[in-house]
């Protein structure tokens, strides 16, 4: 059995950010998913576009970003001083590994 993995649910305030903080996903060739990448912080989504292409992006096919205040991040890593436990009810489910 894999032990089931203890969450906190991490804040939404951005890490030291003065701007709007926004999370960058890439997809770098036309048959690859899409992946996270990094984040941007900026005033609106069209600077963030310009930052996010430098930084991440800049010969990738498609370029995604979304207000990291409109995700929900979760982690097992202490990323956040007032971060709570969130339980997740599996049941009875077993969890393996094969």
């Amino acid at each position: 059995m894999v032990e089931k993995p203890e969450r906190a649910r991490v804040g939404d305030a951005p890490r030291d950010a003065t701007e709007r903080e926004w999370d960058v996903f890439v997809r770098e060739e036309t048959d690859s998913r899409m992946r996270y990448v990094g984040s941007v912080t900026a005033p609106d989504a069209d600077v963030a576009y310009e930052q996010a292409t430098k930084l991440f992006a800049w010969f990738a096919e498609d370029v995604w970003l979304c207000p990291a205040d409109a995700v929900r991040r979760y982690s097992t890593h202490d990323l956040d001083e007032d971060a709570e436990p969130v339980p997740l009810d599996t049941g009875e489910e077993p969890r393996t590994v094969e």
